[in-house]
Order: structure tokens, then sequence, then C-alpha cells
């Protein structure tokens, strides 16, 4: 089974998009917030965006507020924050849970697909979120589930995760994985 097989909620709430529209792109699924640590890398995604969309490369953004509330605006008022702020262009859906009962289908599969593996990066951001996640629950690294906002999946043109991209991970080596795939 691959992504292809799932549709999503758009931004307006109404209607869904198959995913199969994406066929035979790249993808990079991402869940977002607005007012995270990490809402800056809207600007590194923007830069990722512009240089490979003509490539067969897309950036399909999730936002979701289950990680401290980052996200409460509307569907509308994130468009427009992230429009206004980062002059965003990449497409963004309606507002999502990726983790628990309510999660949306689609992010189900990324994470049976690919789980959490820990942080990586060695980065100060790492640990922060180690520590953060440690005092929530002393076992958060032994699910698969999303750990926080700006977790990102890489997907071939076939459909299947390739790799997952934890919030720490450097920008860089996103783009070495991308450019691979294309």
């Amino acid at each position: 089974m691959n992504i292809y097989n799932y549709s999503v909620l758009n931004r307006d709430g109404r209607t869904y998009t198959s995913m199969n529209v994406y066929k035979d792109k790249v993808l990079l699924i991402v869940n977002t917030a607005t007012g995270c640590g990490f809402t800056g890398q809207y600007e590194d995604l923007q830069k990722l965006y512009n240089k490979y969309v003509n490539k067969g490369f897309e950036i399909l953004d999730f936002p979701c507020n289950q990680f401290g509330h980052q996200s409460p605006g509307s569907n509308d008022e994130i468009n427009q924050f992230c429009t206004i702020n980062f002059s965003t262009t990449f497409p963004r859906f309606a507002k999502i849970d990726v983790n628990g009962t309510n999660a949306i289908p689609l992010f189900k599969h990324l994470v049976q697909e690919k789980g959490f593996s820990g942080f990586k990066s060695g980065t100060e951001a790492a640990a922060l979120l180690h520590s953060h996640l440690s005092s929530l629950n002393p076992d958060y690294d032994k699910t698969p589930d999303i750990k926080w906002n700006f977790t990102k999946f890489l997907i071939g043109r076939d459909g299947n995760v390739i790799a997952r991209f934890e919030p720490d991970e450097l920008m860089k080596n996103v783009a070495e994985a991308i450019e691979k795939v294309l």
C-alpha cells in the first residue's frame, strides 16, 4: 500500500484531494505549526520548493495543533500567516491530528512505514526536544508516533515512503535526500 490510496481534507474543510493527483512526483509531507520554534523552517521549505518544483517536486503542508497548541488558528488564518510571513506557495491542507485516534489515515500510514528512530542532529534543538519529551513521557522514544511539529516524510515517485526527518534535522540533509530521489 502506498500514499495514493488516501485522500486528504483540503484547506476549505469541505472537499478532499486524492493523493493520486501527486502520482509520479517526489513529495515532502510535513506537519507544521505557526507558533513553533521550528516555524522558521517555512522559509527553508519554500526555498526547497522553489528550487525543485519544476523537477516534479511538491511539498504538502499539514498544519497540526497537537504539540504545545502551537497552531491554534483556523485554516484560513494559518494560510494567511504562512503566505504573509514566509511567502509560501506550496499546497496547504486542513489542520489535522497526526497521532492518536483522530489521526488522519495518511499519517497513520506514514508512521507505520517510517517510525521514530531518534533525534540525530546533535543540535541544541535535539537536546531540547529530548528533554521536553522525556519529561512528559520517559518512554516517548519507544513509539513510532510523530514527536513534534515539522516532522517530514520524503515520498518517492512510486508513492512509497523513503525517509523520515525529525524537526531537528538539518535542512541541507533534507535537500540532499530530495536531490538523490529527483
